[in-house]
């Protein structure tokens, strides 16, 4: 049981990442085509929200709560990983020194910054 609990987790953090990732090129991409919904208050303040965040454990050098999460629901377990919970264990985490991650985070947060500015979040009216 907790080896599903574990690859919920993963599948959950897994999810916040492309968010991030693809949140951002959206975001680009859907500017420059006139695609209203990118400039929605709430959908962009969650996605600077959100990248900001992992910048930040990154500088202060703290382990993500989901990453922290899901070891300890796979920790003494026995069990081997799903085979999608596999997969996207590889694609999620690479074997990298930690600047590496730390400057990449950085600077999709600035990038982030930068993008609400150029491409500014509106809120609707009532």
């Amino acid at each position: 049981m907790r080896t599903y609990l574990a690859d919920l987790v993963l599948l959950l953090h897994f999810g916040l990442a492309c968010f991030i990732v693809l949140g951002l090129g959206l975001i680009w991409l859907g500017a420059g085509l006139a695609w209203q919904w990118v400039h929605n208050f709430w959908f962009r303040l969650s996605h600077l929200s959100a990248i900001v965040y992992v910048a930040m454990e990154a500088i202060v050098g703290i382990v993500c709560p989901l990453t922290r999460w899901e070891d300890a629901l796979r920790q003494n377990t026995g069990e081997r990983r799903s085979f999608v919970a596999r997969w996207i264990q590889r694609l999620l985490y690479y074997d990298l020194p930690e600047w590496v991650f730390t400057a990449v985070y950085i600077a999709a947060a600035l990038a982030t910054a930068i993008t609400w500015f150029l491409a500014p979040p509106r809120r609707r009216r009532p």
